[in-house]
């Protein structure tokens, strides 16, 4: 049975596509099959795994509001084990026909419910909103990743994200767990950095991940040659730094072991 897990934040710009792009890319490279559900109707994650979104004929939008058949859709990607669910645009008016839908927050969770037991991970990229579509993925979820960029306003709007979770652990998902808070955007030369870093370990203690995502212009590249940054320059910094998030992730869920050594790369 996968384990799904959420990429959530309703601040924009934060790097959570990214994120999904890239941690899928290293977990399916780390020979875990994995599945990306592109839940954003900008559908930057579709594009950045290299599917031309205009040739996109079903998407999610299709499962939740029309109950296709999400096995009917799943496309592969350049990388082995790595498949997607595509978003599209359609997805903005989901949440509207979805109101009058009877279990409305559950509809991914039954959608997800058909494909769990053929992937090890299914990464769902939550859209930067807490509407309808990120209120189901988040019930569809095991656990939630928060990214958490370093800079000013970092923690705004956490407190709200967080509220949100408790109210979908109590009324909808009592089994959703934080997977952990992802620092990404970081530069050491930064004194801001190094505060909301202090900061954030402050608050979150042991809920933040080991692995912290420099900033590096690959990460910045890759998306617009619809690669995951290993697949673009597999010795950037941005590359080795999701591969071990994606070690780190796997060593938390007791899929691997991992070496005090190993768990910090420079």
């Amino acid at each position: 049975m996968g384990k799904i897990i959420a990429l959530a934040n309703q601040k924009g710009g934060v790097g959570k596509t990214t994120t999904a792009i890239n941690l899928a890319a290293s977990l399916a490279i780390l020979e875990k099959k994995v599945l990306i559900i592109d839940a954003d109707p900008q559908a930057n994650a579709t594009s950045g795994v290299g599917i031309d979104v205009r040739n996109v004929k079903s998407s999610i939008y299709d499962c939740v509001v029309d109950e296709l058949d999400p096995k009917s859709i799943i496309m592969k990607t350049e990388i082995d084990n790595l498949d997607i669910i595509p978003s599209h645009i359609d997805l903005v008016g989901a949440e509207i026909e979805m109101l009058n839908l009877p279990n409305r927050e559950k509809v991914m969770k039954i959608v997800l419910e058909q494909i769990k037991d053929a992937y090890d991970f299914i990464l769902i990229d939550c859209s930067p909103s807490l509407g309808l579509i990120t209120v189901n993925s988040l019930t569809a979820a095991n656990s939630v990743i928060i990214p958490v960029q370093c800079e000013y306003f970092a923690l705004e709007g956490l407190g709200k994200l967080l509220n949100t979770i408790k109210i979908i652990q109590s009324r909808l998902n009592p089994a959703l767990e934080i997977e952990g808070f992802l620092l990404t955007m970081y530069d050491s030369r930064l004194n801001l950095s190094n505060q909301v870093y202090d900061e954030v370990k402050h608050h979150f203690q042991e809920m933040v991940f080991d692995t912290v995502i420099k900033r590096n212009i690959k990460l910045s590249e890759a998306p617009s040659y619809g690669k995951p940054a290993v697949l673009y320059d597999a010795n950037s910094i941005g590359a080795v730094s999701y591969l071990n998030l994606a070690r780190e992730v796997l060593q938390n869920n007791g899929m691997t072991k991992l070496r005090a050594e190993e768990k910090i790369i420079d």
